[in-house]
């Protein structure tokens, strides 16, 4: 049993390394980004699809909002706007159909928006800013600090109110962590060469069979919404038909834009190849960092992009021109206004949404004969998709440089030394307090998962073995003899060494539950793996996600690590113990001990990462209990036994923590 609660735990673990934050821009940008491009159409295109929208919500206006695109929509909204679709597409469901089940059929998607309306009021509030670095050379080291410490505030504000909008999250929408990681689905795929032409690309991206992307499934869907958008100007259709069909066709759309969007991401330009940590840190990066890039279109303008939580009004203008301008297509198209070169009347194209699910394809699909694409629809995708940036190369010569994150199977080592503060010692007598110093050297193994949702999250495995040194407690014992007077008497804990060990792991509500629970992964692996993904965020009480700060990030971990050091085993563990009789002389003991370490709060002030190794300096609230066992009384000769008692103590412990990841 042990053994198969290990490699499912495992099989688990992989999963979420594997899959990992696949999100380019965060809901409120995505909406923001779609109400943008509805409020710039002309005035007659968006009277048109003002009236294709009303059409379309007839029957469910009750959770369908009156307005296509409300941009004075707040918190707790009643009703799913026409903007929102390209939010929930990819992040909160898997195919159109799916995000309109959603919309009409779930309460959740209601709390989803509500956590979105509030995460970009939280986001509002914090400015997107270059980040500053130190001049060594400038005489003004203090403003320089000063600057660096104000952007820190403001990263951790940023980090913060994510968290807070993912736990959130997590909580309304189960399968929010792990519904967008197993493909590229969300990203641009990389060029081979630097004279990659639009025709060649969209041959990369668009052939059936071609590794699935953001203009993949664009194009698929944005196609889809075209073809039904023909039946509408074309056929007479009763009013139940229509209404259907318009519904459709602009949950089609949405679901596309949401990808078309995503193009705009930074760091889903940077190109998706690498290992899970390359993607993911690459991804990551640029985000944050930003990034130039140019359209297709050629133009010798270049534009620098940003990321997920970092949008800028003029990154949302720009992806909110060619969301209009994919709106203008369909618009057109069903209202028959579309001159030469619009897609032929499509009789084939199914009256509800598309069913393509992007979560589990891996390559674009060959559409059945009578949907496929047209000489037209060659010309209809492109003028669209040209205003797209241009993404990095692959790998090889002149490709961006790649960052990896803290994700996958490392080894390291962890230096530490800790004070620990101790009630009393080995037996009753001694009632005086005491310190003792400590310093440890151990080899770590393990799964990285830090930030599975995002940097807040916690869900890195390890175990680890090394040697431990003690220095002698600070305490006395409180009797004497002539032989400890002439030594000057005895610490009531001698300095000794020991085999010390420790293993971390997240939990979902107590410590160890994913590995008892770990069987359950066999019989239900969603709610095996959800359990996980709570764990690695907090829990199903998430007071142990890590708080972000400008000094430094803070994080309870309580029940997540534990430490047990072995005394007495390979090494000699002995202490002094009073007198069996009045006036006899004090015993001398041998015994075995195993001191038990539990973290309380962890303070985070330094990490650093580069390609593959890490490093940080944790300082650790810790509480012990030092319990003894197999105690044997090696002087006088025939004394009799004595019993130990536990020494229990509390301490702050200094950790240096290196890694190297594979």
């Amino acid at each position: 049993m042990p053994c198969i609660r290990s490699a499912a735990l495992a099989a688990v673990l992989a999963c979420l390394a594997a899959a990992g934050p696949a999100r380019a821009w965060v809901y409120p940008e995505h909406r923001d980004i779609a109400v943008l491009g509805v409020q710039t159409l002309d005035a007659e295109r968006k009277a048109r699809f003002e009236r294709l929208w009303h059409e379309a919500r007839a029957g469910q206006e009750r959770r369908l909002c009156e307005q296509a695109a409300d941009a004075r929509q707040g918190v707790a909204p009643e009703c799913i706007d026409w903007a929102a679709f390209s939010a929930i597409a990819g992040d909160h469901s898997c195919s159109s159909r799916n995000m309109l089940d959603n919309v009409l059929k779930t309460d959740w998607i209601l709390q989803v928006a509500d956590v979105s309306a509030q995460l970009k009021l939280d986001l509002g509030r914090i400015a997107v800013t270059a980040r500053p670095e130190l001049n060594l050379k400038d005489r003004n080291l203090v403003a320089d600090l000063q600057r660096v410490v104000e952007d820190e505030g403001l990263r951790a504000e940023r980090q913060n109110a994510l968290r807070t909008a993912d736990i959130r999250l997590q909580r309304a929408d189960v399968e929010y962590a792990t519904r967008a990681g197993a493909n590229n689905a969300h990203f641009l795929l990389p060029r081979p060469r630097t004279d990659t032409t639009p025709k060649d690309y969209a041959e990369l991206t668009l052939t059936p069979g071609s590794e699935i992307s953001a203009i993949g499934v664009y194009s698929w869907f944005h196609l889809s919404a075209l073809q039904k958008a023909t039946r509408l100007a074309n056929e007479t259709l009763a009013p139940a038909e229509r209404q259907a069909l318009a519904l459709a066709m602009l949950a089609d759309e949405g679901f596309a834009l949401h990808f078309l969007q995503d193009t705009f991401a930074s760091g889903h330009v940077a190109g998706a190849w690498g290992d899970v940590s390359q993607r993911k840190g690459t991804h990551d990066f640029y985000n944050e960092a930003g990034l130039e890039a140019f359209s297709w279109k050629g133009s010798s303008d270049s534009m620098v992009l940003m990321g997920d939580a970092h949008m800028r009004a003029e990154d949302a203008e720009r992806a909110a021109r060619v969301v209009r301008a994919s709106l203008e297509q369909l618009v057109d198209h069903a209202t028959g206004r579309a001159g030469a070169g619009r897609i032929p009347h499509t009789r084939a194209a199914a009256a509800e949404p598309d069913a393509l699910d992007v979560c589990k394809t891996n390559t674009l699909q060959r559409r059945d004969e009578a949907l496929r694409a047209t000489p037209e629809a060659w010309v209809q995708i492109p003028e669209v998709l040209l205003q797209t940036p241009v993404p990095g190369l692959g790998p090889g010569l002149g490709a961006m440089p790649r960052f990896r994150a803290e994700v996958g199977p490392f080894i390291g080592f962890a230096g530490a030394a800790d004070t620990r503060f101790v009630g009393g010692g080995w037996v009753p007598s001694v009632t005086a307090n005491g310190a003792v110093l400590g310093a440890e050297l151990s080899l770590r193994a393990g799964l990285g998962l830090d930030g599975v949702i995002n940097e807040s999250g916690d869900g890195l495995v390890f175990g680890s073995i090394g040697l431990r040194g003690d220095s002698k407690s600070t305490n006395d014992q409180p009797f004497s003899s002539p032989a400890l007077s002439a030594a000057g008497g005895v610490s009531a804990i001698r300095s000794r060494f020991g085999i010390t060990t420790r293993l971390r792991m997240p939990f979902y509500l107590i410590p160890g539950d994913l590995l008892f629970a770990a069987p359950a992964y066999f019989f239900s692996p969603q709610t095996y793996t959800t359990m996980a993904v709570t764990a690695s965020n907090g829990g199903l009480i998430p007071w142990q996600s890590g708080w972000a700060t400008p000094i430094g990030r803070f994080q309870f971990v309580l029940g997540r690590e534990l430490g047990a050091t072995f005394y007495g085993y390979g090494f000699e563990n002995t202490t002094v113990v009073p007198p069996a009789a009045l006036g006899g002389e004090p015993r001398v003991v041998d015994f075995r001990s195993i001191n038990f370490d539990l973290p309380i709060l962890e303070y985070r002030p330094y990490r650093a990462f580069d390609t593959q190794q890490s490093s940080a300096v944790l300082v650790q609230l810790f509480a012990a209990a030092d319990l003894p066992k197999a105690t044997t009384v090696t002087w006088p000769p025939g004394a009799p036994g004595v019993r130990l008692e536990t020494i229990y103590s509390i301490g702050l412990r200094l950790v240096f923590d290196w890694r190297r990841y594979f």
